[in-house]
Formats: C-alpha cells, structure tokens, sequence
C-alpha cells in the first residue's frame, strides 16, 4: 500500500488535542478518495469504474414516446415529469424521427442499487469457496416425476440452448452490505430488474406515467425487446423458434429463460398453464375409455334395445310434448337419441367421475407443490405483497377526494406514513355500491337464460313459423337445443364485453390501496359474473329441466308456457349438447379472436397509412425502440385474460364432466394449441411486457379450490337426477324378478287416459282415436284408487338418489383427504434446501463481516501508528502552542 503524505495544515490541531480518533476516521476518508481501501470497505459514494458504468448507462432499459404537435400544457408536463426523473438519477437520451419523440432511459448503477433496497428485491450474492448445496435429498414423488420425465426424453428441452439455472444464493439487497454483492458486474443487474425498477419510478413520479398516457402527455411507455422476433442470437428469437412454434408441442417449456425475459408473473402464467395441461391428459384417457366402453356395450344395452324395438316401442304411444298444435308420438323415435345417451351415460359414468373429483384435488396439491418449487427458484420465498407500496392511482384518487378530509397512516408492515381514506365513509359505501351493481348484473344475465328458455317453449308450441317438422322428436332433442345454446352464447359474449368495462369503474370506485387488492376485488366481482353469464343455462338442464313439468293433467306452467320436458333417456345427452357447443364454441372463437386481433390491427395500420389517415411522414425502421413502438400495447389487466379463459374451462370439465366425458379432451388439444399461440403472440405482435413479482396465481387459486368442491356435489347430483342409474338400479334391485333391467323403460313411463287432459294442453291435430298414451313419470295410472298420485318406487328412488349423493361426497372426500394428508405443505426436499440455503446466507453474513472487521482493525492500527510517529516528531511545536 502507498503511504499517504499528510501535512500539517491538512489537520485540524483541535482534534489533534482532543483525541486521534476523527483524525484517523479522515485519513481514512481521504485514502478512500485516493482508491488506496479495497471496493469492499468502501461506502455507498465511492466512484464506480467509468468504463462499467459506461456500460451500463448505454444500455435502454425503458422508452417513453409523444408527438411533437406543440401543445404547450403537454410540453409543460413532460418538462415537469422528466425532471422529477433526472432528480431520481436517470439519464434520459432523445431521439426525434418526424414528429414522434423517443426518450430513452437509462438507470444508473447507484439508482439501481437504491430502488433494488427500496423494492426489496432478492439479488444473488458472492459465493464462498467451500459453499455446498446439497441436493441429494429426495422423497418419493420426486423419485416418481424424475422417473416419468426419463421415460419420455423426447419431452426435454435442448440442454445446449436452455441451459439449466444455476442455483445461487440469494438475500434482499442492501447497501450497507454492498460487500455481499458483485455490484460491479455489469450482468449484476438482469433486464427484468432494470426495467422492473424503472418502471417503478415512473409510476410515482407526478401523477404516474400510466396517467400521463392516459391524458395524451405521452402515447407509450415500454421496455425493449433484445431485438427482432427473427433476429439470430437474440433471446427473442430463441423462444419463438422453441417455444411459440406449434411444431414443438410436445416439448417442455423453458420457464427460466420465460421468466428472465417477461418476468416472474408471465412464467408462473405458462408453468401454471402447462402442468394443468399435461394433468388434462390422464383425464383425458378416462374420458375416452368411458366413451369407448359405452360404445363397445351400446349392442348389448337392454335400454338401446327396447328404444330401438319395433315390437315394444314401435308400439308405445307418447303424449304430446307441446300444447294443442304437437301429435302424439311413438316412443322409437328417440332410438337414435337413446344410443347416444348411452355413449355417456353408462355404469363408467360413475367411476368417470369420482376419478374426475380425485383428479382435481390432486392437480391442486400438486400444482402447490410446484408453485413452491417455482418460486424458490425465482427468488421469491419470503416476498410479502403486504408490503407493497400504494397504487399510483390510488394516490391521485386520493388528491382529487375534496369531500371527505385525507389522513396519514402509519403502514404497520413499512412504517411509513401513507395517506388514508375513512373505511366507514368511503370504502364500505363504495363497495356496498359497487356490489350491488354486480348483483343487478347478475340478476341480468339470469333474465338472459330465462328468456332463452322462453324461446325453447315458444318454439315447441309454434307450428306456424316452422311447420309440421316442429312435431319430429329429432327437432326437440338436437335442432332446438343446439339453436339455442347459440343464442346463448351470443348473450354470454355481448353480455361479458359490457359488464368487462362496468367492472373496471366499480373496482376504482372501492378506493383500493395497493396492486395486488385491486386485482384480487376485479378479479372476483368479473369470475361471480362470468360465473352465471357461463353456467346458468348449464346448471338449468341439468338441475330444473324436466323435473317440474307436472303431467297431462295438471302441467306447471310459465307465463302460459309448458315447461320443457326430457327425452325418455333423460336430460343427460342434452346437457352434453348444451356443454359442447358453449364450451368448444367459446374456446374456438377465443383461439381464432387471438389469431386474428393482432393482424387486423397490424392491417388497419397499413391500411391507415396508405389512405392518408396517419401521418403522411412515415416512420424510419432505424432503431429498436422505433421498431417496438409500431407493436401492440398490453392492456392495463395483462395476463388477466388468459387467467380467465382457463378457469372457466376447468369449470366446465370439472362441474358437469359426467355429462360430456370427451371435455377432458377437448380442453387439453386447446391448451396445448394455446400455450403455443400465446407464446408467438407476445413474442411477435406485442411490446415487452413490465415484469411483475408473483409468487402464485394470486386468487385464481382459491377460485380453483372452490370449483373442485362445488363439482363434487354438482356431479352427485347430475348422475343421480339427470341420468337412469338409480332409477335403474332400483328397478333391478326391487323390481325386477332376475334381477336385470329388461323392461325398465316401460316401468319408467307411466299411463294416461286422454279424456283426462286440460283443455289447453290437448291436441288439436290428431287423426286418430288414442284413448290412452304414456309420458316420463312415475305416477299411477287413471284407474287406480290413487289417480296419478306417486306411487311407492318414486319415493325409494328418491330417497335412493340422496343417498347416492351422500355416498358418492363421503367416498370422494375421503380420496380427497388422504391426497391431501399425503401432499399437503412445501416438499420435505425443497423445506430442507430452503433451509440450507438460509444457514449458508448467514455464515456468508458473518464471515464477511468479520472479514470487514479485521480489514478495518488493521487500517485503523496501521493508520493511528502512521499519526502518533508524525505527532512525536511535531510535539516540540505542539506543546510551544499549548504553553502559549
């Protein structure tokens, strides 16, 4: 180490006499100055190499864009906010190409470090040489996934271009421990954190920058992309060739190179997506074999065999369906719709859907699971969103309240004061508001299906409009209920777009303080709507329809309307039908939507541009930022969506699957399609996203875990009302003599004396002289002492019924239990990592520490010997001024 030479007028004689101990704390201070003290003992304020820093002050980690069109307010404003950015230590570089102007920021290396401690992120820090990790632990279900993913290596990724994460130690930066931190490596820093903290600043900087973009101070705001979509050697082009190329749907997705170029929130997305896909496929195949073992036993299937009987139900005469303008019928006309009945409703259903109960509990254990494992590996073990800071919005709502007076409150998890608004006054009003209109809307999309159901009986009933063929069974059972799930749907999509932008406004009006509480209250009031707006025409058939019709004599009725009747084989297949066309007509419309949308607006921009509606200037292609602006901006609600798209899915294949067996299916050849084109579409048609911190789907879990115990009991109840299996194993039980089911469908039909029917409800038509006809019902015939009162089987099919509801909850609870006695909690192996790596974080701590310690005691000592030796060779002088 050079000497330093300190002369006497740089010592101040006061502190000479009064102790050595601020003389050495500035010598100290001055050899810092001269780079004698090695970086790791250095303060905060030390100067940084210029050539990294250089580097790093190169680099654009945001762009923020407006239109030079003179508007002396908006100038004022960019004035305004551009100088609270130079203040927070920014460097902004501009860039003019016509009347668009580009404002490139850059984040210094000491900014970084100050937000990165504000934020409290994770950052790795410096390895020892004797670090160890031990990974050789392991339980039984890793043995099994390690085994699976062997089986099946045509699945893995390509271990030259995705390499695996290296696994590092990590702790939330600090900068009074700056020395646990290669702060000077100019990789230190990752793309995602840069723009992350950027984009923090510009939110809390005047009214936010979301808000300026809003009131045309500026038009965009966007991190880059590392280059173009089809640029070689860029992570972009990369993950498009890899992961958004239909061709490699088989593969695995490269979740960590996802998360270090969109952020942790679009990688807990697609992780979150793919493994509920590849859980879709055993479900799938249990879906299929039900549908194949319906299938290879439809010849044998004594009820097919009676529908289809010339001898027995050629014969049966069946009461109209519809009032006056409907004949009688013969009950083979429903041959055709009683096989297809039976390729879903048979012995497997049952099996089917217990398998489907235990299915969704183990994807929800499983999925915990992984989302522990996911976000240990990102980072994020003990990130707390409760010590997020408040919205930008809320901010501004808050400076523009004047009727109620604004408060500061301490935040118990920050201690930091923050502005505060009345809970009694503002918030519980408001939101007791907002959710009433949520519920006025759910009565509206009630009134929806209603009058679709209007439409049904109307339809039955009027043979004006569409002649004689409304009498066909084959019109009731497939023309009808197909042209009104249409409708149905229509209302559902015109009906989501509108309370979709209702929702927005009333989640702002609730006064929510941070992020993560708006999303979760949007989140709830749009999933209760689309709730219903999805499901209540579903829950119709399979809980209302058919069970409150009344008979010939007596049917309830509804604003004159007869309620709609079942076929002979039961609701089951129309429900499937029902199913079917809302659940693969809205996934094919989305998919297509989501194909289509972005070249329509690429298209309307060209189209734009050579009519001389945009400007007639156009623009140079000659710097990515430019480039990036030409993409399509993300919506405020991000990966909002999405999310909602495939909950809404897993609704419909876990709530009524017994009734469509073959969902399962369908679901996963459209995620599989959809990861694919979702990858693509952010990859090509859309600016970089901001990361965001996630450490699960937020509350799109507890939405999932409602759905699987709500499809519990809507599956008991849909096999025990909507389909023939109790009534059928009564039958055989207590009825029949051999115990089989020959002669059940006659034993399901009960008698009618014509003379008996109302006088509204008879028809009108018929040619010949019927005197008695059959309908769906267990009821006693005309002749009996009780005249179509129930009879004694109606009440033990009945009581059977709840029953098999009970029993069919208890055995699936039970499953249910012990999935989650077994897998409940984070990985024994991952809890044990956790821990090793907290043990190995804190020797880290304290060796470094100790390290600095010594580092210091030896200057300190070295330093204080420099001083007394040069105070005895002075002290003649010294002791001649304290005489005097």
């Amino acid at each position: 180490m050079m000497e330093v030479n300190i002369t006497l007028d740089n010592l101040d004689d006061k502190k000479l006499t009064n102790g050595r101990y601020e003389l050495m704390e500035n010598m100290i201070c001055m050899e810092q100055q001269s780079g004698q003290v090695p970086a790791d003992v250095q303060n905060d304020n030390d100067n940084d190499d210029d050539d990294d820093e250089d580097k790093i002050i190169k680099q654009t980690d945001f762009v923020l864009v407006y239109l030079d069109n003179g508007n002396i307010h908006n100038m004022q404003k960019r004035e305004e906010f551009e100088a609270e950015l130079r203040d927070q230590g920014l460097e902004l570089e501009y860039e003019q190409n016509r009347q668009l102007c580009f404002v490139k920021i850059n984040a210094p290396q000491e900014v970084l470090c100050r937000y990165c401690e504000i934020m409290k992120l994770k950052m790795p820090i410096k390895p020892l040489s004797n670090q160890e990790l031990d990974d050789s632990g392991s339980d039984l279900f890793d043995d099994a996934k390690s085994w699976f993913i062997n089986l099946f290596k045509f699945v893995q990724l390509d271990k030259d271009k995705f390499p695996k994460l290296e696994t590092k130690l990590s702790s939330e930066f600090s900068r009074d421990k700056d020395y646990l931190f290669d702060v000077h490596n100019e990789n230190f820093f990752p793309t995602n954190v840069r723009v992350m903290i950027v984009d923090f600043i510009l939110e809390r900087q005047c009214a936010g920058i979301q808000r300026l973009i809003a009131n045309g101070v500026y038009i965009a705001a966007y991190p880059l992309h590392d280059g173009a979509f089809q640029q070689p050697g860029s992570t972009r082009k990369l993950l498009y060739d890899e992961w958004g190329s239909t061709n490699k749907w088989l593969k695995l997705q490269p979740l960590d190179t996802i998360q270090e170029y969109f952020g942790v929130n679009f990688a807990i997305y697609f992780a979150w997506l793919g493994f509920y896909t590849y859980m879709l496929i055993p479900a799938s195949i249990a879906g299929l074999f039900c549908f194949i073992y319906g299938w290879i036993t439809l010849g044998s299937n004594q009820l097919a065999k009676d529908a289809c009987s010339d001898e027995f139900a050629g014969q049966i005469i069946m009461c109209p369906q519809c009032d006056k303008n409907c004949n009688y019928w013969r009950l083979i006309e429903t041959c055709l719709l009683t096989k297809v009945t039976l390729l879903f409703d048979n012995p497997a259903t049952t099996l089917f859907a217990i398998f489907m109960s235990f299915w969704s509990v183990l994807y929800l254990e499983l999925w915990r699971r992984k989302s522990e494992e996911l976000s240990h590996r990102w980072g994020l073990v003990g990130w707390d969103q409760g010590a997020e800071h408040p919205r930008p919005q809320y901010i501004t709502m808050l400076n523009k309240i004047k009727i109620f007076k604004i408060k500061e409150k301490l935040n118990p998890v920050t201690r930091e004061k923050e502005p505060h608004v009345s809970f009694w006054k503002v918030r519980v009003p408001a939101t007791m508001i907002s959710f009433s209109v949520v519920f006025l809307l759910i009565i509206v999309a009630i009134a929806a299906v209603f009058a679709v159901i209007l439409y049904r009986m109307s339809m039955i009933t009027s043979n004006t409009i569409f002649g004689a063929n409304i009498d066909s069974v084959a019109y009731k059972t497939f023309v009808l209920p197909i042209a009104a799930a249409g409708i149905n749907l229509a209302c559902i999509l015109l009906l989501n777009y509108f309370y979709d932008w209702l929702a927005i406004h009333l989640t702002e009006m609730e006064m929510l303080r941070t992020q993560t509480e708006y999303d979760d209250s949007l989140t709830l009031k749009i999933y209760i709507f689309q709730f219903v707006n999805y499901y209540a025409s579903i829950f119709y058939v399979a809980f209302l329809k058919g069970k409150f019709v009344g008979y010939p004599r007596k049917y309830n009725r509804i604003w004159g309307y007869r309620q709609e009747e079942c076929a002979p084989g039961g609701c089951l297949m129309e429900l499937g039908i029902q199913l079917a066309i809302i659940m693969v007509g809205k996934q094919a419309l989305y998919t297509a939507m989501e194909m289509i949308w972005p070249l329509v607006f690429r298209w309307w921009a060209f189209f734009r541009a050579q009519t001389g509606l945009a400007p007639k200037d156009p623009i140079v292609l000659r710097g990515q930022w430019i480039r990036d602006f030409k993409l399509l901006d993300w919506s405020p609600r991000g990966l909002y969506d999405e999310y909602l798209e495939a909950v809404i899915q897993f609704g419909f294949i876990t709530l009524f699957v017994v009734a469509f067996p073959l969902a399962p299916l369908f679901a996963l050849a459209n995620n599989v399609l959809e990861m694919r084109l979702d990858a693509t579409k952010f990859l090509r048609h859309y600016r970089r996203p901001v990361p965001r911190r996630a450490r699960d789907i937020g509350i799109w879990k507890q939405i999932l875990d409602t759905l699987a115990r709500i499809s519990v009991t809507s599956n008991a109840f849909i096999i025990a009302f909507s389909s023939n299996l109790v009534p059928r194993f009564i039958y055989m039980t207590y009825v029949s003599h051999n115990n089989s089911d020959i002669g059940f469908l006659n034993h399901s039909l009960a008698y009618f004396d014509t003379k008996d029917f109302q006088i509204e409800a008879a028809p009108i038509f018929s040619s010949s002289n019927i005197t008695t006809c059959r309908y769906l019902e267990y009821r006693n015939p005309s002749n009996h002492e009780l005249p179509y009162k129930r009879p004694t089987i109606y009440w033990h099919i009945l009581a059977a019924r709840l029953i098999f509801v009970v029993v069919f909850q208890s055995i699936v609870g039970l499953f249910s239990m012990i999935v989650q006695w077994c897998l409940s909690g984070i990985p024994r192996k991952l809890s044990d990592r956790i821990k090793r790596e907290a043990y190995l974080t804190e020797e880290i701590i304290i060796k470094r520490e100790a390290e600095r310690a010594r580092e210091k005691a030896r200057y300190l000592s070295r330093f204080s010997s420099t001083v007394s030796n040069r105070i005895r060779k002075r002290s003649p002088i010294i002791s001649e001024t304290n005489t005097t």
